[in-house]
């Protein structure tokens, strides 16, 4: 007799839509059925060896409370080295202040949870917070020292709706959490990033500072280039706007400059910008507000289109000044300053009409909060 197949996406997506069970009958059953449709193993059977469950339902763990006495828990679902899973069955409507309230009660016992682990276990860098036929939402904390748990990848695609595992990318990222979980540090993104741009952007900067150019033109020169690349990839530019401006006027530099200068006054005071046939959203700050380019050679251009066509979306604002510092040579940049990382806010919009608005408006708050982090003066 053959085994039953493996269920579907799909097949999932629909029995779970319509479960409305409670959290104890349903959990761990959701969790199985899960793991089947992202093709992973289920969790293992329990021993009465804690230390040896390490990957199961029910994980007990032991809390250690002020007054010296002690309390258990159980956690949902624990895999060591990669996440605890805390799972509910949220009865109130899923856009209301009372759902988002009783997911965070849930990602606060989970945290519970984690501190209660065995030191020699150490921490997990992912939660896992599961309304059960709902959503599930997704918290990491790489540096697994006791850091604050954050939303990821970002605050806006943090909370995964049931619907959205018909998305390879996003059974993708679930499928690493399970079994490569520090792959998603965004930190070796960005150092891999930092390693293959930075040449590129070496080769420019020499170029300029070999021509004369000051080291404090040249920083702000290629600060506005890194920020468009950035941008574009995380659509607060047109996708592809300012990779298409380089690979258009490869040939006439000269063109290509006064392009550039149109697009950063364009970017300075928001509106239509002829250089990309496009509206551009206002970038607020002092990034703009003087866009001054600097000649560039074919293989200066050529340069500044390998860096573009790295993925942007994957690395932190904070890696501009990294980027720039690795770019300058020594004397310049202490000439100029060891930290040079100029001002960047991106301001938010006064209006939105429609729902792709709204989506940008948050991206961009997003983004403004990174940014201005990042990106500020010394």
């Amino acid at each position: 007799m053959s085994a039953a197949p493996a269920p579907t996406v799909d097949d999932f997506i629909q029995r779970w839509s319509k479960a409305s069970g409670s959290e104890l009958a349903n959990a761990q059953t959701f969790v199985i059925e899960l793991c089947a449709a992202l093709a992973l193993a289920p969790p293992n059977p329990a021993s009465g060896d804690e230390l040896a469950n390490d990957y199961v339902f029910e994980r007990t763990v032991t809390f250690a409370h002020a007054d010296g006495t002690v309390s258990s828990g159980r956690i949902d679902c624990y895999r060591r080295g990669a996440f605890v899973l805390e799972s509910k069955k949220v009865r109130a409507p899923v856009k209301s202040k009372s759902y988002d309230d009783a997911l965070l009660r849930a990602h606060g016992q989970a945290v519970q949870y984690v501190r209660a682990l065995p030191g020699q276990e150490g921490r997990p860098p992912f939660i896992l917070v599961v309304d059960v036929g709902n959503v599930i939402e997704v918290y990491a904390e790489f540096t697994r020292s006791g850091g604050s748990y954050i939303p990821f990848p970002d605050p806006r695609s943090y909370r995964i709706p049931l619907a959205a595992l018909r998305d390879e990318h996003i059974r993708e990222r679930l499928r690493a959490i399970w079994l490569d979980p520090l792959s998603l540090d965004p930190t070796r993104a960005s150092a891999k990033v930092t390693r293959e741009v930075s040449a590129q952007l070496a080769v420019v900067a020499k170029s300029l500072e070999r021509a004369g150019h000051s080291s404090e033109a040249v920083a702000g020169f290629l600060t506005r280039c890194l920020f468009s690349m950035f941008a574009e990839d995380v659509e607060l530019l047109p996708r592809g706007s300012f990779k298409g401006l380089l690979e258009a006027h490869r040939s006439n530099p000269d063109v290509l400059s006064r392009m550039l200068a149109a697009l950063w006054r364009d970017m300075d005071v928001g509106g239509f910008c002829a250089a990309i046939a496009h509206d551009v959203l206002k970038f607020n700050g002092k990034l703009f507000k003087t866009p001054d380019t600097l000649p560039l050679s074919p293989e200066n251009i050529d340069a500044l289109l390998r860096a573009a066509r790295a993925d942007w979306r994957e690395v932190e604002p904070a890696i501009f000044g990294t980027l720039l510092e690795q770019a300058l040579d020594d004397t310049e940049r202490h000439a100029f300053g060891a930290h040079y990382t100029p001002r960047a806010h991106v301001e938010r919009p006064r209006s939105h009409r429609d729902r792709e608005a709204r989506c940008r408006s948050r991206r961009r708050r997003s983004f403004r909060r990174r940014a201005a982090r990042a990106l500020r003066f010394p």
